[in-house]
This record gives C-alpha cells, structure tokens and sequence, in this order.
C-alpha cells in the first residue's frame, strides 16, 4: 500500500498539458466500438473530410519521406486542417491519436520518415485489420518526425488502432524505441504516464473496485480508471432492459450510446479554469466508430451537437472526389450527413522540418 501511495503521489505532481480518452466496446450481436475525447487547449478548427482509395500519400518529411498508395477509403476528423486525429476506415479500422509527454521518437538514418501528422492516416490507408497493422509496423518501417504544431506545442503523441473483431494495439515511442502493446485486453488509453505505467496504476483502483471509489480529477490516470470501469460495466448483451422491440438493431444503438456516455462522463467541461492552471485542456468533440457497421458518429462539445457519417454511402472508389463536411465556425448538423460532404481540395498534412 505505501508503494502505491507513494506512486500515486507522484502521478499527482505530473503536469497535465493536453488529454484524451479512448475506449473500446465489444459486445454482442458482434458490436464493436471505439469511442474517444479530443481534449485541447485551444479551438483545433476541426473538420471532417473523406479520403477514396488510391491517393498518393507523401510522409510530408522532405526527400527522404516515406511514399504509398491508399488501398482503402477513410473518413476523418483533421486537427487544425493539418493532420489526421482520428478516423474510421472502410474495413472497420479506427486510428486514435493522443498525446503523450513522455514520447521520443529516436532516429534512424537507414529509414524512410513520417511527419507524425500522417501516423494515423498511414494505418487507415493501408491495413484491414490490427494484426495486420502490427505486423507490419513492428518492423518499424519509417521514422517519425515529430514537428512543433500550430498551437506551439511539440507533437508528442501516441496512437491507439482498433478493428471489428475487437482487436486492440496502442503504439508509443518511449526513450527513442517503440513500444506496441496489443491485444485484445488494452481497451482504455490516455496520457502520461507511459502505458505500462497507467496500467500498473488502474491495477491499484481495480482492487479498490468502482463502486467502493473512483479518482474524479481531470488527470490522465483518473480518467484512465473512470474509463477501465465504466466501458467493463455498461451492458454487453442484448437482453438489457433498455432493449424493447427489434432488439439486433436497438442493441447496437443504445451500444453507441452507452459508449458515448462513458467518453462524456470522462471528459473535461469546455472552458474550465482553476487557480493557478489557467490553460486546462476542454473536452473539444468526440467520436464514437461503430465499427461492424461502419457508422462514425461526431459529438461536439463547442456547438453543440451530436450526428453521424455512413461509410457505406460514401464513395471511396479509386478517382473519386475527396470531399468535406465543414465544421469550424459553429456549423450544426444532425442525423445521417454522408450526402452533406462537397468535394474540396485536400489539405496539406503538418510539414517535418
């Protein structure tokens, strides 16, 4: 117990800079959902935009960058227009992208780079499952270069994947090596410490038990605990009273709304300020991938409003448009908007330099 007190204590004094939370749902009926909070400091201006298949992608890191082809479409949530934040692809896989303060990304000559701002975007491109992804990436195929981004702050960020069967990996790049994580156990991330650490910690309130306490702070590992709770408490199957007629179908709805509930009962009241840590990061927007069905729902703190994008009405075929649903400047939508995306330029994802 003193161990614990004392690691906790520790935790306690670690500056909370910018936050996220992602958690992953598996149920019945063979429901699988990725929920997740954007907390930030400041407006990201951020849009939704829809990628089709065979784009030519460039590592935005000078000659010396990674190159590929898209082999699926994608729809995702741009941070400030200049990087993908999250996104749901065609074959069901979601890419989270959170901060970590303890991130390094080391360097190795011999390989091609990856300004950070495409991590996210490079997984969505190219894999149909998590194995998949991490197949491939445990060889380390790019450097990431991790370039200062618009709000001034270093891109420390660490990425979490998710596929329908359920499939889980969160990537960091600690003391300049990767470190993957992954199966189908890691369903909850957030910030600092690095991984090992807040699941050592989340240990310690797992033998406390959720309904004896829970930590309530804003800070990563709280919301890490609140989260591990919550997303193993809400209901698994579709036998629930909530559930009244056509139950397959009301399951995977009220499963949508269960996890959505459990990111906004983690996430930060927009604007909040306290004596002495006058830039709290607010929970911005939120998205919830219902991921056998290929539903993204988006949930915006700042507007608000909560809608939704239907993968299977957006046209990913090779040389069709890109396109996107604008949502800076308080812009409100509701129900089904995969008819309301017009074709755009693309934006140029954040340059390493």
């Amino acid at each position: 117990m003193i161990r614990w007190l004392v690691v906790l204590s520790a935790l306690f004094l670690l500056p909370e800079v910018e936050g996220c939370t992602r958690v992953l749902f598996s149920g019945d009926e063979n429901v699988v959902i990725t929920g997740r909070s954007m907390d930030w400091m400041e407006d990201m201006h951020s849009d939704l935009w829809a990628f089709p298949r065979g784009i030519s992608r460039d590592g935005a890191a000078g000659p010396n960058s990674i190159k590929w082809t898209a082999k699926y479409g994608s729809v995702i949530v741009a941070g400030y227009n200049a990087g993908s934040a999250d996104g749901l692809n065609e074959k069901g896989v979601v890419a989270n992208m959170l901060y970590l303060a303890e991130s390094d990304y080391g360097n190795s000559g011999s390989r091609p780079n990856l300004s950070i701002s495409l991590w996210a975007q490079y997984v969505l491109d190219n894999f149909a499952s998590v194995s998949e992804a991490v197949e491939a990436l445990k060889n380390e195929p790019f450097n990431i270069i991790a370039p200062v981004l618009p709000n001034g702050f270093p891109a420390k960020l660490h990425l979490s994947i998710s596929d329908k069967t359920g499939d889980s990996a969160i990537f960091e790049y600690v003391d300049g090596k990767q470190v993957i994580h992954h199966g189908k156990q890691f369903v909850v991330q957030t910030n600092s410490p690095t991984y090992d650490k807040q699941l050592a910690l989340n240990s310690y309130w797992e033998e406390i038990g959720g309904l004896t306490f829970l930590p309530g702070t804003n800070r990563a590992a709280d919301r890490f605990a609140r989260a591990s709770f919550l997303i193993g408490a809400i209901p698994k199957k579709s036998d629930s009273h909530f559930i009244s007629a056509v139950p397959q179908q009301k399951f995977v709805n009220q499963a949508a709304a269960s996890v959505l509930s459990v990111v906004r009962s983690v996430s930060v009241p927009l604007g909040i300020t306290t004596p002495g840590e006058p830039n709290i990061a607010s929970t911005l927007w939120r998205t919830v991938a219902n991921q056998r069905d290929l539903v993204y729902f988006f949930d915006s703190s700042t507007s608000p409003n909560t809608f939704w994008v239907d993968l299977n009405e957006i046209d990913f075929k090779e040389g069709a448009s890109i396109k996107k649903l604008e949502l800076t400047g308080g812009k409100v939508y509701s129900g089904n908007t995969s008819k309301l995306f017009i074709d755009a330029k693309p934006f140029a994802f954040l340059p390493a330099k």
